[in-house]
């Protein structure tokens, strides 16, 4: 039976690896060969899910849509990732990887933010852990997540600025390799998404999969079957989709679909649609699809959304969408603000800004009156608040 998991080398399909300066090697060596097995351990696995549920709060609930569902006459439930402690579906990898590291024996950790909620994350269980926490940001992201920068001072992290190239998260994750390569033996690299060499969009994959697992026994009680007809999530590199899709990739009843940010419009010159877009290139040690010029230079990507802004995309989604089966639909800047504030005000929840693609896919893509579509809420829009007023001149 064909499979869309990575296989041991860390690849999907043709999608994947780890492309590596070797100076980075026993980093990622030293991971890759004890990753699955400190994840398969008992007492890991206790003091995963008892921080899960104890500090977390999960399982987040399986919210029945009912005037989302009536407006769009389809059943609408959403995957609510925005009520994890931090606010996004982040904290469940950063939770992971630091008893990852823990197991590991490293005392530092590293990690890049675009939106800042995995920065927040990361900043969160370092506290939480005591270990000491640097984490890079784009110098407009600073800017533009004022507020999460905040909470990560306060968390007790360091905030160091990326102010090369686009400064935004592709620059503060150059940034954090650069830092890996200098403190390979007590520094561990929290990478927030499904990106990056193997094993992390596995290891990533697999930390997030706790969603898709709570979607299949929530939809049993609600709706008597474990499968919806379609999962959906944003994707930009695409953590909170890769946990969405994971115990659905290889059963083909279960529609996977995918939203990316066109920005100013697919072919505007200001977009982040890596499918369409994207040619198969490396960057940051992954073999993916990523939006490049004809001589490979990669091309500054945007998104009116801080964490879709990524030129690339990880590779279980690029093999997703390179062997159809992930649908993958792109949507404006336009489409996605107008969405959020309908979800604002039909259901009394603000979603971030990289949430609110997925749900403007409505306008684009009708589904039948029966259909169960899930749709991953992977973030709260107190982040976004200062770009929603600015954009509606609230």
């Amino acid at each position: 039976m064909r499979t869309y998991q990575a296989d041991e080398k860390g690849y999907y399909g043709e999608f994947g690896g780890a492309f590596i300066p070797e100076m980075l090697y026993p980093n990622t060596e030293e991971l890759r060969q004890h990753y699955v097995q400190i994840m398969e351990e008992a007492s890991f696995k206790k003091e995963f899910h008892q921080l899960l549920k104890d500090y977390v709060g999960r399982p987040t609930p399986l919210y029945f849509a009912n005037r989302l569902s009536e407006k769009y006459k389809t059943k609408i439930y959403l995957k609510r990732e925005d009520l994890c402690h931090t606010g996004a579906h982040k904290v469940n990898n950063t939770i992971g990887q630091i008893l990852m590291a823990k197991k590991l024996g490293k005392s530092r950790i590293i990690a890049e933010t675009g939106a800042g909620q995995h920065g927040v994350a990361t900043a969160t269980v370092c506290a939480l852990m005591g270990m000491e926490c640097i984490v890079y940001m784009g110098e407009i992201d600073i800017a533009r997540q004022a507020p999460n920068v905040a909470r990560m001072k306060m968390l007790g992290a360091e905030v160091r600025p990326a102010l090369s190239g686009s400064r935004t998260l592709k620059d503060a994750t150059n940034e954090a390799i650069r830092d890996w390569i200098n403190n390979p033996v007590n520094t561990h690299y929290i990478i927030g998404s499904v990106v990056g060499p193997h094993p992390y969009p596995d290891m990533v994959a697999r930390f997030q999969s706790v969603i898709s697992e709570e979607i299949k026994w929530q939809l049993m009680e609600k709706e008597g079957r474990e499968n919806p007809d379609y999962v959906v999530a944003c994707v930009g590199g695409g953590s909170n989709a890769a946990g969405t899709y994971y115990h659905f990739l290889d059963n083909k009843d279960v529609g996977i679909i995918a939203v990316e940010a066109a920005g100013k419009g697919i072919h505007s010159g200001e977009s982040a649609a890596t499918s369409a877009l994207g040619q198969v290139g490396i960057i940051h040690g992954s073999k993916t699809l990523l939006m490049q010029t004809q001589d490979g230079q990669i091309t500054e990507p945007y998104s009116i959304s801080a964490g879709l802004d990524y030129p690339g995309v990880g590779p279980m989604h690029a093999n997703l969408y390179r062997t159809g089966r992930g649908e993958f639909i792109s949507i404006t800047d336009d489409e996605a603000m107008t969405a959020g504030l309908l979800v604002s005000q039909l259901e009394g929840i603000i979603p971030a800004i990289e949430t609110s693609h997925a749900f403007a896919i409505f306008d684009h893509r009708k589904f039948g009156p029966d259909d169960v579509v899930v749709i991953n809420l992977s973030g709260r829009g107190d982040k976004d608040l200062q770009t929603y007023i600015d954009y509606f001149k609230l």
